[in-house]
């Protein structure tokens, strides 16, 4: 068989089981070599070749961003889904634009002209915070360059300035030289890998099924944690069941002595605790729950301690309210989002574990990572649910490189001393009723339509959930709803240190406004 020409080198099989030669030069035989890249390449995909591009094209969608930004007179439209519908449903995605500019205009009507616009100050509706600049320049960096965190050999110095940071954390929360931790999406997941670690300290998965050994555990939180404890408990086999909760005193923080009750009729009956869950800052009520007691109570039962301080993290950096989450140095592990309270881009999540050698719970080996070639290199994949991972922490490191903890946890502060004052202005008003003491950012409350005692409770909670829709459609300003004893309530949820008295005023009496609206029309029907 002859040996094809340096012009005919011969390509891989063909379906049929042929092979047919390809006429190009080898890569070290000049400009022919480009024969097999698709022409598309050097427009479409980031290079050296079209930095400038990538300036123009980023320029463009910031531009965008800005002009929608300064323009967002208020947080919403208003929309419903079926207003944005029509116009999604009718875009070809066969029938690209071409060019990224023409792509960046037709995204601005679609997304920024009916956004939600988090940074505005009278958006007071979920845990959503405005974003601090250095983030946003750092997403740049990010996104462009692409970085991968599971591997040093895909990573390098971003695995670095991410075990760093996680350092910082672990010091701030005062858990001690042992601790590790790693950057996650979000809160659930960081508190499902924390479940995950308790479940597997308590029963080592081995190779062989869980199922039979995971009968009988049971994970104590209280009756307003995170949906996601229960969420996690069912994605580890234990089952919605295993997860008990725990009642809560008048400002909604769990009841030691009711933990101490359950565990021990729990115990009477042969099961086991796996997990003491505590919150620090639940989502409706800011709750801070007895994180040393319950720290305590969880030691004597043999029981993982968890913080879920998604949202309480802030305190941290607190110059003055630090001291909120005494106790949390004794968790076994912490959640914290600084896309929350540190004001950073979505996501920039950490679970902080005090024991860094937990993490051998869920790591595993594979081939292709190469981990036995350096077992030295900090691999962050053997401490993560994810393998391909974004280089989140980076966006951190600038607002911290830029603005330092200090600023981000005085932010903080100014929002607490803010829902203060906004729960003062629900006390004063002789039409809006304080569900609980205000304890971090959050205020729940009620719109009372002076109905008389008499009134139908169905009908009083239906008003809240239709003064809110009303609210929203106005689009003058944006609050939630939450359920409260079996009751509706709304809530104002105040994260954004821009926002003023005056902006809660307008907020709430707009509240009033509107339900007195509703209440009316409800009366004439």
């Amino acid at each position: 068989m002859t040996a094809p020409s340096s012009t005919e080198q011969m390509a891989p099989a063909d379906p049929t089981g042929q092979t047919s030669p390809i006429s190009h030069t080898s890569p070290m035989q000049g400009p022919d070599s480009l024969a097999l890249r698709h022409p598309a390449a050097d427009a479409a995909l980031l290079s050296a070749d079209n930095a400038h591009r990538f300036v123009q094209d980023t320029g463009t969608a910031a531009l965008l961003a800005a002009a929608a930004i300064v323009r967002a007179q208020s947080p919403t439209t208003g929309p419903d889904p079926a207003d944005l519908q029509e116009s999604v449903s009718a875009i070809d995605l066969a029938a690209p634009l071409g060019s990224t500019e023409a792509a960046l205009a037709e995204a601005s009507s679609l997304y920024l002209d009916d956004a939600v616009y988090f940074h505005h100050p009278r958006y007071a509706a979920h845990l959503n915070c405005p974003v601090a600049l250095p983030a946003v320049a750092a997403e740049a960096l990010v996104t462009s360059i692409n970085t991968s965190m599971d591997t040093w050999d895909q990573s390098a110095g971003a695995s670095l300035i991410e075990r760093r940071l996680v350092r910082w954390a672990a010091d701030l929360a005062g858990l001690g030289a042992a601790a590790d931790g790693i950057f996650t999406s979000g809160g659930t997941q960081s508190n499902l890998q924390a479940l995950l670690m308790a479940r597997n300290r308590a029963v080592s998965p081995g190779t062989g099924p869980l199922p039979g050994r995971l009968a009988g555990w049971r994970i104590y939180a209280s009756q307003d944690s995170h949906f996601s404890i229960v969420r996690s408990a069912v994605h580890l086999g234990l089952g919605e069941d295993a997860v008990v909760p725990i009642p809560v005193d008048r400002n909604h923080r769990m009841d030691q002595v009711a933990l101490e009750r359950a565990m021990g009729e729990d115990v009477a009956r042969g099961l086991r605790a796996l997990a003491v869950v505590a919150t620090a800052g639940t989502t409706d009520f800011g709750a801070i729950d007895p994180l040393d007691a319950l720290a305590s109570t969880a030691r004597r039962n043999g029981a993982w301690f968890h913080v879920d301080a998604a949202y309480g993290c802030g305190l941290l950096a607190s110059p003055t309210r630090r001291h909120w989450l005494a106790g949390i140095e004794r968790a076994d592990s912490v959640t914290v989002d600084f896309h929350k309270s540190f004001f950073q881009p979505i996501g920039s999540s950490a679970l902080l574990v005090a024991e860094g050698s937990r993490f051998a719970h869920i790591t595993h080996h594979a081939d292709y990572l190469n981990p036995d070639q350096d077992p030295d290199s900090p691999n962050q994949v053997d401490k993560s649910l994810q393998t391909t991972r974004r280089f989140d922490a980076l966006k951190l490191w600038v607002t911290l490189r830029s603005l330092g903890s200090d600023v981000l946890g005085g932010l903080f502060d100014a929002t607490l001393d803010l829902a203060a004052e906004a729960g003062r202005l629900v006390e004063d008003s002789g039409e809006l009723e304080l569900a609980a003491p205000v304890q971090l950012g959050t205020v729940v409350f009620r719109f009372e339509p002076g109905w008389g005692p008499e009134a139908d409770g169905v009908a009083v909670d239906r008003l809240q959930d239709a003064l809110r829709r009303s609210l929203y459609r106005s689009g003058e300003a944006m609050v939630a709803a939450t359920t409260v004893a079996g009751r509706r309530h709304l809530k104002l949820t105040l994260l954004n240190p821009r926002t003023t008295v005056a902006d809660v005023e307008a907020i709430l009496e707009a509240v009033v406004r509107h339900g007195r609206a509703v209440a009316g029309s409800e009366v004439a029907a």
